[in-house]
C-alpha cells in the first residue's frame, strides 16, 4: 500500500512537472507588415523578453500583415474570441468602439510619446476599460506625434493649407484638418505613397516611424511640423492586448512575467521606441530635397484655436454615452502634464 502512494505520488509530481515544463505559445497577430519596424523594434523585442524571462517556455508566434485572415477593424474581436491569444493594433481602426481612448487622438493633445503613452494608461485603467471589456490589456503606446508630409506644397500658415486634399489616420485627425481648411481623404496606409506619387493626394499626416516603411521620403518635399517644445498635431494610440482565458491558462510563474512586462513601465518603453524615432528619421530630409518646416508661434496659435471645435465635439460624444465628457478631457489633459516627454 505504501508503495503504491509513493508510485502515485511519484506520477502525480512527474504529471505536474511536464505541465510546468511545457512550451506555451502565444499566438500575436497584427496588421503590419514583417518587416516593419514596428515588428521588428517593438513587438519581437517584447516576445524576445518572455522568451528569455521564461527560459524559452513561453513564445510568441507573431503573425504581422493578417496572416490569420479578418480585417485590421477585427484584431480586438479576434483576441476576445480566441481566435487569436494577443494582438498589437490602433483601437481607431474600429471607429466609434473607443471613443474614451479616442482623447488621445484628439488634435494638439499629446506632446512626448513616452510621457503619452503612461499618461494613456493611466487614463485607460481610471477611465475606459469599459472600452477593453473581454480582453486583457498589457500595454500601450503612444505613436510619436504626427506632422503634415506635403508632396511640393510649402505649407506655413492656415490659408496654405485650404482645400489640400490630406489622408487622415483617424477620425478626429479628420475632423482636425477639416477644421484646418482641408479636403480629407481616407485611404489604407500602404496606398499612401502611390496616391502621393499621382497627385491623388497633396499631403498626409504620418509620424516620422512610419516615413520609411511607406518610403515616405522619395515622394515628400516638405515636412510641416509644430513649433519646437510644443503639443503636436495628432498622435495615435496602440494596445496590445491578450485573450484572458490564454492568461488564464498560464502557470503562476509564467503569469508574473506576462505581470512583468505589462503596465505604465512597459507602455514607456512602448512610447519610448516611437520617441527615438523622430531623430532615427526626422534628420533624414529626403532624396527629392525635402526640408522641414516648422510653424511660428504666432501661427501654432491659429490652428489650435481653429480645432477646438474638435475637443468640443468629443466631450458631446463621450457624454452622449453616458459618461462626463468634459471631466474625462480634463483627466487627460492633466495626466499629459504629468507626463510631458
Amino acid at each position: 500500500m505504501k508503495f503504491t502512494n509513493i508510485v502515485m505520488g511519484l506520477a502525480l509530481a512527474a504529471s505536474v512537472l511536464s505541465a510546468s515544463a511545457q512550451t506555451v505559445t502565444i499566438r500575436v497577430h497584427h496588421a503590419t507588415p514583417g518587416s516593419s519596424i514596428y515588428q521588428t523594434e517593438l513587438i519581437q523585442p517584447w516576445c524576445d523578453k518572455i522568451a528569455a524571462q521564461s527560459s524559452n517556455r513561453m513564445k510568441c508566434e507573431v503573425y504581422p500583415s493578417m496572416q490569420l485572415g479578418g480585417t485590421a477593424a477585427q484584431l480586438f474581436d479576434q483576441v476576445r474570441d480566441g481566435t487569436v491569444d494577443a494582438t498589437w493594433t490602433n483601437p481607431g481602426f474600429k471607429p466609434g468602439s473607443f471613443t474614451k481612448t479616442e482623447v488621445f487622438e484628439l488634435p494638439f493633445m499629446v506632446k512626448g510619446a513616452e510621457g503619452g503613452s503612461r499618461a494613456l494608461w493611466e487614463f485607460i485603467q481610471a477611465n475606459a476599460m469599459d472600452e477593453y471589456r473581454g480582453v486583457k490589456v498589457l500595454w500601450v503606446a503612444i505613436t510619436d506625434p504626427q506632422l503634415l508630409h506635403f508632396s511640393n506644397k510649402n505649407v506655413r500658415t492656415l490659408e496654405d493649407s485650404a482645400n489640400l486634399k490630406v489622408r487622415a489616420p483617424s477620425r478626429y485627425a479628420a475632423k482636425g484638418l477639416t477644421a484646418l481648411g482641408m479636403a480629407t481623404v481616407q485611404l489604407p496606409s500602404m496606398a499612401i505613397t502611390e496616391s502621393l506619387s499621382k497627385g491623388v493626394i497633396d499631403g498626409t499626416m504620418m509620424t516620422w516611424s512610419g516615413v520609411p516603411m511607406l518610403k515616405l521620403d522619395e515622394v515628400t518635399k516638405f515636412h510641416l511640423d509644430v513649433p519646437e517644445g510644443q503639443t503636436g498635431f495628432f498622435a495615435s494610440a496602440t494596445v496590445f492586448a491578450m485573450n484572458p482565458a490564454k492568461y488564464d491558462s498560464l502557470p503562476a510563474d509564467l503569469k508574473k512575467i506576462i505581470d512583468a512586462n505589462s503596465g505604465s513601465d512597459q507602455s514607456a518603453i512602448g512610447g519610448k521606441f516611437f520617441a527615438e524615432k523622430i531623430n532615427a528619421y526626422s534628420p533624414r530630409g529626403n532624396t527629392g530635397g525635402g526640408r522641414n518646416v516648422r510653424l511660428s508661434q504666432q501661427e501654432y496659435a491659429r490652428w489650435v484655436k481653429a480645432t477646438e471645435s474638435v475637443e468640443l465635439d468629443w466631450v458631446k460624444e463621450v457624454s452622449a454615452k453616458g459618461a462626463n465628457g468634459k471631466k474625462m478631457l480634463d483627466d487627460a489633459k492633466a495626466l499629459v502634464n504629468k507626463y510631458p516627454r
